[in-house]
């Protein structure tokens, strides 16, 4: 199939020998979309990549929550989705005062947070990693959930590409909440401002490109500083040199000042 396209409900994607991943159904020899997104095949597996739609928590996925409430035994957490999600004591890797729940989280505190599990009750969360816990720095942006797959790029090609050219460490939630942290707010900024151009351009072929191409003409040039301090010091030498040229003329004209009033004085003499 090469390049991804993007697919409406009913189309046709492929024929022969493929086999349907999500979001397509197998129809005699041709995969037809489910839904409307970028059709991608891997090996002989197509599935559709949604551009649309809401947030489905799954077993496994990463995402950024906030604590909403502080109940006996754990946190209820806002995660944007339409289940009930919580974090059990049980779930944090270090002891609890069950009287003093807001030493490790409070109401209105941003975690990242990982999928336990999905069941009836809702979702049940983790925070038993390394990556995982609250956030205390850094900026977080909202996109739509189904342009993750997008800003992460395959094997986390694109995601990359962004961590590369901004300096930042990015988190990107299942959820579509994504945490920037870098070292300047500029540089956080920027990351952003590239997060939001791949959600925008997310339906096209060759994506990796224009990023590319968008971070030559929007990341902050150290050429054209470099080139202005080698201009400034270049500025500064021709100054200095010019002084020099005059200093000796001076000195010279001195000299033969002074040679004149001997012969005066020789010649009086």
């Amino acid at each position: 199939m090469g390049k991804r396209k993007v697919v409406v409900p009913g189309e046709v994607i492929a024929e022969g020998d493929k086999l349907p991943g999500e979001g397509t159904k197998k129809k005699g020899k041709q995969i037809i979309a489910m839904r409307y997104g970028l059709a991608d095949e891997s090996a002989k597996l197509i599935k559709i990549i949604p551009l649309s739609g809401v947030y489905h928590p799954r077993r496994g996925n990463m995402v950024i929550g906030k604590v909403d409430e502080l109940t006996f035994n754990g946190w209820r957490v806002d995660i944007d989705a339409a289940e009930s999600a919580f974090l059990s004591l049980t779930e944090v890797p270090r002891f609890v005062n069950k009287n003093n729940l807001e030493e490790v989280m409070d109401i209105g505190d941003v975690a990242v947070f990982k999928i336990q599990g999905v069941n009836k009750r809702g979702v049940d969360l983790t925070i038993k990693s390394r990556s995982l816990g609250k956030i205390d720095e850094g900026i977080i942006i909202k996109i739509n959930s189904n342009k993750v797959p997008r800003v992460i790029g395959k094997e986390g090609s694109m995601i990359k590409l962004i961590k590369e050219n901004t300096g930042c460490n990015i988190t990107v939630g299942q959820n579509g909440l994504v945490w920037i942290k870098g070292d300047k707010i500029d540089n956080e900024l920027l990351a952003k401002k590239a997060i939001i151009f791949v959600t925008k351009k997310s339906f096209i072929s060759g994506l990796t490109e224009e990023v590319e191409k968008w971070f030559e003409e929007n990341k902050p040039s150290q050429t054209k500083a470099s080139k202005t301090e080698t201009k400034t010091k270049s500025s500064e030498k021709a100054k200095k040199s010019e002084k020099s040229e005059e200093s000796k003329e001076s000195e010279k004209k001195n000299e033969e000042d002074n040679d004149k009033k001997e012969n005066k004085k020789e010649k009086k003499k």
